[in-house]
């Protein structure tokens, strides 16, 4: 079937219009470099690790239990930025440390980081 010119032009427009909806997704990607050097940098990591429960729960864990559910982003956001009680591994409970930045940004990468593992 050969198109007219008006309909290859919507057929253009619409495959356009579908490649740059990819295209944004892509760029929301996450940055795991950045990620992982502010995890570094406010001492995640010294409670944290990917794969294996250290002195709180893997992240590897974490992303697990908040798989699917649509709060997991806001509750996360609000556990690096608020310092809320925790419960550590050895049942123990303490204060969560406050992410070392303010940039929504920046805090928005680590917790997508965080739930992709």
């Amino acid at each position: 079937m050969k198109l007219s010119t008006p309909q290859t032009l919507i057929a253009m427009s619409v495959l356009g219009a579908a490649a740059l909806a990819f295209s944004g997704a892509a760029s929301a990607a996450v940055n795991a470099d950045a990620a992982q050097a502010l995890a570094k940098k406010s001492d995640c990591l010294k409670c944290h690790a990917i794969d294996k429960d250290k002195k709180a729960s893997s992240y590897q864990k974490i992303a697990a239990k908040w798989k699917g559910k649509a709060d997991a982003e806001a509750k996360l956001t609000d556990a690096l930025t608020k310092a809320p009680k925790v419960k550590m591994a050895d049942g123990t409970e303490e204060e969560h440390k406050v992410i070392a930045t303010k940039d929504a940004a920046e805090i928005k990468n680590l917790v997508g980081w965080i739930l992709a593992q």
